[in-house]
Order: structure tokens, then C-alpha cells, then sequence
């Protein structure tokens, strides 16, 4: 683990205050649902929640455990509804291409054991991927460079956690499975942006795992395995596919080589500003991306805290063995959210961040000048640009420097998957 950990204020350094609109979804009984995950279509972002669905909300097909919402871009209304999945939604992400579509789709995975692509012109499913019938609940899955590889982790059952293979165009039998890479859940499967057909599979059994997803033999298929000894909750690729990025269940942090040697390990809440009014403490990840700016180096390590602010650092030796570390921190988004982060996406083409949250709540936030993350002319805003949410009118109170009492923070870890 890398100590000395320093936390700078960047020059570009400051702070969006409130969001451009929110809005929060809603559900029955008792209305509590968190954000599980977000995407972002043409118009549209899909938003995956953990909670049921609302009996009396527009759009059909509903009678699922966890069914997608699309809510406009432009208002943050919501527009339609996706049934989702029998038992409940896991993950989805837009992919470039699918079975030769040739644009954008929406795909999801859930415990029912099926990876489906949407339609979003019929607003159902276009195509289901299945292992003939058997109960698979799938954790995460990507489709390879040239859209005809799908590969799925599935939940340990039993002795067994699988990655699945399927050629899109043939949905109803796997190509091939792979039992014996990992021995607990599988929490991502990434294709490499730079090397096809090289897959990168990560797992609660603490191990790292690069595959040729085209080899029929699994002893074979394995390329490289890197062993982080801890539960591991995430994991991606750099953009050009030269080092891998990892984070646990414990928020630590960690990069690899592309022969999957450690390179370094975090405690990502190490890291702290307090200097004057400034003032940043990390309590967990939300997450890490390719960076969109120069100015961040080569990954946006986007951090919270339990009161729901968002944070995002960097830290331009990542990539590069050594005892200490400084990291800067670039921008802050606060008072949106009333509780943790769960999921949060970079609007490229808006130019706006977008946040979803333990309370429900889904934030558009501003792009952020001078440079940076978000510099560019953002999402247009409707005539009235007063925030959509009526369940939160009153913002909480906040204390002028962001700080809060370190043994709070000890017992208010928020809970994790």
C-alpha cells in the first residue's frame, strides 16, 4: 500500500453547488429505491434502480422487480419504461454496436439469467441472451470491439462462476462457458479497447484475469491473472489498454500492467485537503474513467462523501512504481444528493456529469470552467430551468468549509453490494 498520500487544490479547482436539474424516481409503498446504475442514450438517459416498480407511472410492462427508466435529457422527466428484468436488474451500459445494428444500444443484464439488448423504438427487448433455461444470475458483461462477442460473469452458484460467451446473432445457446477463472462473483468483464478479442474479468475472489475470449480451451484462454487479495468491486481499462485500474469492497485502489502486475495500491480515503476553507475528506470510490482532460492526466477518480458530495482526483503517477503520491483534487459537485453516490456518468457529448444516489435522486450537473472535465457548452436548458424534484425543495444545510467530525464518518460507511 503507497503511503504518503498528499492532496492538492488544482489551479482549475472549483465548485458547482447546486445541480442544473434533479429529479427522483419513483416507486410504491414506501418509495425508498437507490440509482444502481446510469447510461446515456440519444435524448435520453436510462436509469436502473434497485427498487420496484411504480404501479401507477407511464409506460407499460411493469410488473418487474427492476425495470429501466428513460428520462429526457432536456427536462429530466421521465418518458418511458423498460420492463427490465423477471427478478432484478444487475448492470447496463450503452454499447456502440451490437449483431451488426450499427448504432447505439442499450443492453442489461439480471438475476433471471438473461443479458437483453433493448429497442428503444419498440421500447422492449430485441434480443435475449440466455444459457437454455438454467437460473445464471449475470453481474456484468461487454460486447467485444466488432459487436458480434457478448461475454457475461454470472454470481457464484454453488462451487461455480462462470463467464459466458454468445454471438449476438444466435442468442439462445452460449458459445462457450469458462468455469474455473474465478472462484466467487464476477463484478466486471471488460473487452480491451487495443488488443480484440482480450477480455478482462474481475471477481470477489480477489483475482484479476486477462482471456482470449476465441479460445475454446479455458486453459488455454487464460493469458495473465493478477491476485489483489481483496474482494474486488470494480475494474476497467486505461483508454489505449496499456494498464488496468481495480477498486474493493475496503476503498482501496489499485493499477496493473498489462501483464497484470501490481503497480500500486490506495486507500482512496487517504488522501485529504484542508487548507483555509478548503476542505475535502473522501469516504469511498464511485468510480474511475479514461480521462476526458488533459489537465487530469490519464484517469478521473471520481470520489464521495457520505453526505453526498462528489469529488473528482487524479493523480499523474499512477501509472509508475514509487513509494508516494500526490494527488489533486479538480472539482467539486455538492449539495445535490442526501446521502451516497452509487453511480455516476460522463455526458461526453453534453458535456455534463451526471450523478445517481442512495435517496433516489438523479442529478445533471454543469460543466465546469476554466478546463477540466466538462468545459464545453453543456446541455440546453428548457425556458424554466427551476429543478423538476418534489420531494426535496428544502436543500440541507451546509457548513461553509464541508467538513464533518472523523469519528461520524467511522459509523456512517455506507453499505456495500
Amino acid at each position: 500500500m503507497v503511503g504518503n498520500a498528499v492532496l492538492l487544490a488544482s489551479s482549475h479547482l472549483n465548485t458547482a453547488s447546486s445541480p442544473i436539474r434533479s429529479n427522483t424516481i419513483s416507486t410504491i409503498s414506501t418509495g425508498e429505491a437507490y440509482v444502481l446504475h446510469l447510461a446515456s442514450l440519444d435524448g435520453n438517459y436510462a436509469v436502473m434502480s434497485s427498487g420496484p416498480s411504480s404501479s401507477t407511472s407511464s409506460g407499460s410492462n411493469e410488473n418487474t422487480t427492476c425495470p429501466i427508466y428513460l428520462y429526457s435529457k432536456r427536462t429530466l422527466q421521465r418518458e418511458y419504461t423498460l420492463p427490465g428484468h423477471e427478478i432484478s436488474s444487475t448492470f447496463m451500459r450503452v454499447v456502440d454496436s451490437i449483431a451488426g445494428l450499427g448504432r447505439p444500444v442499450l443492453v442489461s443484464s439480471g438475476k433471471d439469467g438473461s443479458v437483453k439488448v433493448w429497442d428503444e423504438r419498440s421500447r422492449g427487448c430485441g434480443i435475449k441472451m440466455t444459457d437454455l433455461g438454467k437460473s445464471r444470475a449475470f453481474l456484468s458483461f461487454d460486447v467485444s470491439l466488432d459487436g458480434y462477442t457478448l461475454a457475461a460473469g454470472t454470481e457464484l452458484q454453488g462451487e461455480d462462476a462462470s463467464v459466458l460467451y454468445w454471438d449476438p446473432r444466435q442468442p439462445n445457446t452460449p458459445l462457450r462457458t469458462h468455469t474455473s477463472t474465478h472462484s466467487d462473483d464476477i463484478t466486471a468483464v471488460h473487452f480491451s479497447p487495443s488488443r480484440p478479442g482480450v477480455l478482462l474479468t474481475a471477481s470477489s475472489d480477489g483475482l484479476i484475469s486477462l482471456s482470449n475470449s476465441d479460445e475454446l480451451d479455458e486453459d488455454e484462454a487464460v493469458i495473465n491473472v493478477g491476485n489483489w487479495g481483496c474482494s474486488i468491486s470494480q475494474a476497467g481499462w486505461l483508454s489505449n489498454g496499456s494498464h488496468i485500474w481495480c477498486a474493493s469492497d475496503m476503498e482501496t485502489f489499485s493499477t496493473w500492467s498489462e501483464e497484470l502486475d501490481l503497480i500500486q495500491s490506495h486507500d482512496i480515503r487517504a488522501p485529504c485537503l484542508h487548507s483555509g476553507a478548503r476542505t475535502w475528506v473522501t469516504d469511498y470510490l464511485i468510480t474511475a474513467s479514461p480521462s476526458s482532460s488533459s489537465i487530469t492526466g490519464d484517469l478521473d477518480i471520481f470520489v464521495g462523501s457520505n453526505e453526498g458530495d462528489v469529488a473528482l482526483l487524479s493523480n499523474s503517477s499512477l501509472m509508475f512504481s514509487q513509494t508516494s503520491a500526490e494527488w489533486s483534487l479538480h472539482k467539486l459537485w455538492t449539495t445535490g444528493h442526501e446521502g451516497i453516490v452509487r453511480s455516476l456518468l460522463w455526458d461526453a457529448q453534453d458535456q455534463v456529469l451526471v450523478t445517481g444516489g442512495e435517496d433516489g435522486k438523479i442529478c445533471v450537473w454543469p460543466g465546469l470552467s476554466p478546463g477540466g472535465l466538462g468545459g464545453g457548452r453543456g446541455v440546453p436548458l428548457e425556458a424554466d430551468p427551476m429543478d423538476v424534484d418534489s420531494s426535496h425543495n428544502t436543500k440541507r444545510a451546509r457548513t461553509g468549509d464541508m467538513d464533518w467530525d472523523a469519528e461520524n464518518r467511522k459509523n456512517d460507511k455506507r453499505s456495500r453490494r
